[in-house]
């Protein structure tokens, strides 16, 4: 019984000694295919053979399915085949590796916005550019423009209006602005791919008067907002956009036009909140205040029409109301500067002096994210689709 016990003991440690050899092997074959797969699959990217290498990395990515690189470049090849979805798929694996990789943030963001995913992709693009995205400065313009296109996709015309006009003191391609810069400014929320043949003249029209404004080609500005309200003067938002451009120079023909876009919108919030701000800056309090009310009235979520309504508050001296509306709209956008400024006077004037406190360290935080903000756009040379550092 004891030599069938040793010899049944034999076998045993003999079976195990035999499989870890095995599973030795096996390892190192997988190496030596993983090593292969992988150069062969980088030598086809660098030859452009791009079905060869995507078929490559995939063999590669089956042997060791972390390997970040392969990710990328299989990521980056799927991208620029316009094989959206499986780009979407494989950069949503990299970033779940490399969550501090702003290009991966960027690529997956532009993926989602060829599949449709709008809120997905503004999501990772804003994160591409609060991460940056290095030297890579076409992925920079691409993230930018995809963004604001997003905004206005989704009804935040103002917050896609401050990306182009950013895009353009950044020198940035002139005729990708156009039709974004135009939609935004006529307030229309669809996408450049989907504006109407007999709309198109009219938002091309309306983004080059804002793009020549803004590149302060100031002459050929006026020129071109004029063409605008004389093609189309029964069109809305065409007199708004008119409007505020005149406001900056000859302020009462710039109320006279957005009164126009009241007659022809009469639910146009903004254009009260606009002729309300015109109606404070000349200190006539009591005209600004039933146009801020009304404006308050159509839209409670807009945050812009509170500050002007808690401006025409506290300039007739009502500080308490004043104060409540400011915070509404301090609450409803805490980017906004100019509210914060707003309150802080406000506080003070009150006596409130925590408050007015935190008002000026909010300043100063956003003062310091908007300077970082900017630096980090303006950074950078024409990069390639490397992978990221």
């Amino acid at each position: 019984m004891i030599t069938i016990a040793l010899l049944a003991f034999s076998l045993t440690v003999s079976e195990h000694a035999m499989t870890c050899a095995q599973t030795r092997v096996a390892a190192a074959s997988a190496q030596i295919s993983f090593r292969q797969l992988s150069e062969a699959a980088d030598r086809a990217r660098t030859e452009n053979r791009d079905d060869e290498a995507i078929r490559l990395y995939k063999r590669a990515l089956a042997v060791r399915p972390e390997w970040e690189q392969g990710l990328w470049y299989l990521g980056t090849l799927h991208y620029g085949r316009e094989q959206y979805a499986d780009a979407r798929d494989v950069l949503r694996r990299f970033v779940a590796l490399r969550p501090d990789a702003g290009p991966g943030w960027a690529l997956l963001g532009m993926s989602e916005f060829q599949t449709r995913q709008y809120s997905r992709a503004l999501d990772h693009l804003q994160r591409a550019m609060a991460q940056g995205m290095g030297d890579r400065a076409d992925m920079v313009q691409s993230a930018f423009y995809f963004a604001a296109v997003v905004l206005t996709r989704l009804e935040r015309y103002d917050d896609s209006m401050s990306m182009l006009l950013r895009m353009s003191s950044l020198n940035q391609d002139r005729q990708m602005l156009i039709e974004p810069a135009g939609l935004a400014a006529l307030r229309m929320p669809l996408l450049p791919g989907e504006i109407p043949e007999d709309r198109r003249n009219m938002v091309r029209m309306t983004g080059e008067a804002v793009v020549s404004l803004q590149t302060q080609h100031y002459e050929d500005a006026d020129q071109k907002f004029k063409q605008l309200e004389a093609a189309y003067p029964n069109e809305p938002g065409v007199h708004f956009v008119y409007g505020a451009y005149l406001m900056q120079l000859h302020p009462d023909d710039g109320i006279r036009e957005m009164k126009r876009e009241l007659q022809i919108s009469p639910y146009h919030v903004l254009a009260r909140v606009r002729i309300a701000e015109q109606y404070l800056q000349q200190e006539q309090f009591d005209q600004a205040m039933p146009l801020a009310q009304e404006a308050v009235q159509l839209d409670p979520r807009r945050s812009s029409a509170h500050m002007i309504l808690g401006e025409a508050y506290v300039g007739k001296g009502d500080l308490t109301h004043g104060i409540k509306e400011l915070e509404i709209a301090r609450d409803d956008d805490p980017m906004e500067t100019r509210t914060h400024w707003d309150l802080l006077r406000a506080f003070t004037a009150t006596g409130r002096v925590d408050d007015a406190r935190r008002e000026k360290e909010e300043i100063q935080r956003l003062t310091t994210q908007a300077a970082a903000a900017h630096g980090a756009a303006e950074n950078g040379t024409p990069g390639d689709q490397r992978a990221p550092n």
